[in-house]
C-alpha cells in the first residue's frame, strides 16, 4: 500500500468515526489552555482537570498568578507529576504573556516558544487549539500510534514524526487529526498492550498485520 494511500484510508475512517475529537483538558480561556497543557507534562488530563478549578479560582488571569506566590501556587499543583517545576513555569509563562506579549497569547509556535513550560509539542498543542492553524503536536501517543499503523517510516523522534504528518495530512485536518492520533493511543492503541479487536484500522496498520503474520494478533 502507498503511503498516501494509508493516510487517505486512516483520514477517511476518522472523518467517519470521530468527527468530532477535542483536547480533554477543560479550559474557558488561552491563559487557562496554557496553563493545563504545562501541568499535563507526564501526568494525565484526568488529573489536571481535577487541579486546574482551585487554581483558577484563586488565578483566575494571567496577571493575577504573575505576581502568585510560589508555595502558595505549589500547594494548589502538588498532586501533579514535578509539581515544583511546573509552579515555576506557570508562574513564569503568566509573568512573560503579561511583560512580553500584552497579556495576549501569541498564536506563532516560535513565539508560544518564548513562554516558559512551552516547548515545541505544547505551542504546537495551543496554536492548534485555539488558533485552529496546521500544527501538529507530537506527544507520546501520536508518535508510537503513528508509528504502529505505518504514517511514519523510521521517525526517531517526535520532530521526525511531525515533520512526516504534516508532509501527507491537509492543513485543514491537521488540529484535528492531532486530537484522533491522541485519543486513539489513549483508548484503543494503548502502549503496553493494543486493543486490536476494537481497532477499526487493523485492515491497513501494519503493527496489526505483523501480528497477524506471526499468528498472534488480537
Amino acid at each position: 500500500m502507498r503511503q498516501q494511500e494509508r493516510y487517505s484510508k486512516v483520514i477517511e475512517y476518522f472523518l467517519a468515526h470521530r468527527p468530532t475529537a477535542e483536547t480533554e483538558l477543560v479550559y474557558t480561556d488561552p491563559y487557562q489552555l496554557a496553563v493545563a497543557v504545562i501541568l499535563s507534562a507526564q501526568c494525565t488530563d484526568k488529573r489536571v482537570n481535577m487541579i486546574t478549578p482551585g487554581l483558577f479560582k484563586k488565578y483566575p488571569t494571567a496577571r493575577s498568578l504573575a505576581v502568585a506566590k510560589h508555595e502558595d501556587v505549589f500547594e494548589l499543583v502538588r498532586s501533579c507529576s514535578y509539581p515544583n517545576n511546573k509552579t515555576k513555569n506557570i508562574i513564569g509563562m503568566a509573568q512573560a504573556l503579561v511583560r512580553d506579549f500584552n497579556n495576549i497569547m501569541p498564536s506563532d509556535v516560535d513565539e508560544l516558544q518564548k513562554l516558559p513550560g512551552i516547548g515545541r509539542k505544547s505551542a504546537n498543542v495551543l496554536a492548534a487549539v485555539i488558533f485552529n492553524k496546521p500544527a501538529m503536536a507530537v506527544d507520546t501517543h501520536v508518535h508510537r500510534v503513528s508509528a504502529r499503523i505505518g504514517l511514519t517510516v523510521n521517525a526517531k523522534n517526535p520532530f521526525q514524526t511531525e515533520m512526516q504528518l504534516v508532509k501527507h495530512i491537509p492543513e485543514d485536518l491537521i488540529p484535528i487529526a492531532h486530537h484522533w492520533l491522541i485519543l486513539h493511543g489513549r483508548y484503543v492503541c494503548i502502549a503496553r498492550k493494543p486493543k486490536c479487536g476494537e481497532c477499526g484500522l487493523t485492515g491497513i496498520c501494519k503493527y496489526y498485520q505483523g501480528q497477524k503474520r506471526k499468528g498472534i494478533a488480537g
